[in-house]
């Protein structure tokens, strides 16, 4: 399930787009079928290697064409992007700064890479949502890796003009997420067996798959008032 928008990013064929903790790259998979030119890159050694094998599952699969497609799968730290300045068209950096200590020195790097005019979706848990899950469980927060903070969409939005991005607009998603983590704050982040989590899990998994009518609507209502992600997007102004 996607978070980022795609017509707010402005994607078109063709672009150069940078996956930024692209995790199992749902947003990379999306923006190669879309024709673009994708690097997806993670710190994680598993997540590059899935995203590698994925990309060529599709190719086999001919989800992907094997003559057009340009994809890179990229192991790096965020704070030391291996790319010139100007690099790339598009950015999307999807559930990452609420991990990273540095996460002013994160946005620096994004902006570097991002040439003038070219626009960038970053997201982050919102603060509501998120604020109920730190208070419900230090479990799901107080972790190796975990979420070292909460955002308030002012802040996202001051530090992203900090560095040199004007923000354009924002929107929140999956409304439907923020009561499953909750329930699982309630019972243990890692309790994936209990009742109500594993039928929660259920209908998650049914609206991926199947995007049904109520769900959507469902998502549609929920999304605004209590979406667990904010997602903020911003252009690199021309100097």
């Amino acid at each position: 399930m996607l978070t980022a928008r795609y017509d707010r990013l402005a994607l078109q064929r063709d672009d150069t787009l940078l996956d930024l903790g692209c995790g199992f790259g749902r947003h990379a998979f999306e923006a190669a079928r879309r024709g673009a030119r994708v690097v997806a890159l993670d710190a994680g050694r598993d997540e590059v290697e899935g995203v590698a094998t994925m990309f060529a599952a599709m190719v086999a699969a001919g989800e992907l064409d094997v003559a057009t497609v340009q994809a890179a799968v990229v192991q790096g730290d965020a704070l030391h992007l291996p790319f010139p300045d100007a690099t790339f068209d598009r950015v999307i950096c999807s559930e990452v700064l609420e991990h990273i200590p540095d996460d002013l020195g994160a946005m620096t790097e994004l902006t570097r890479v991002l040439r003038a005019g070219g626009t960038m979706a970053i997201t982050v848990p919102r603060f509501g949502p998120e604020l109920i899950n730190w208070a419900l469980s230090d479990e799901y927060h107080n972790v190796p890796g975990g979420h070292i903070r909460i955002y308030r969409r002012s802040v996202l939005t001051q530090r992203l003009a900090s560095v040199g991005m004007k923000v354009t607009s924002h929107h929140y998603a999956h409304g439907l997420h923020s009561p499953y983590w909750w329930l699982k704050c309630l019972v243990g982040t890692t309790n994936d067996t209990h009742w109500l989590v594993a039928l929660y899990h259920r209908l998650l998994v049914w609206d991926i798959m199947k995007a049904p009518r109520i769900t959507r609507y469902a998502e549609f209502v929920l999304a605004p008032l209590m979406g667990k992600s904010i997602v903020v997007y911003s252009v690199k102004p021309a100097p």
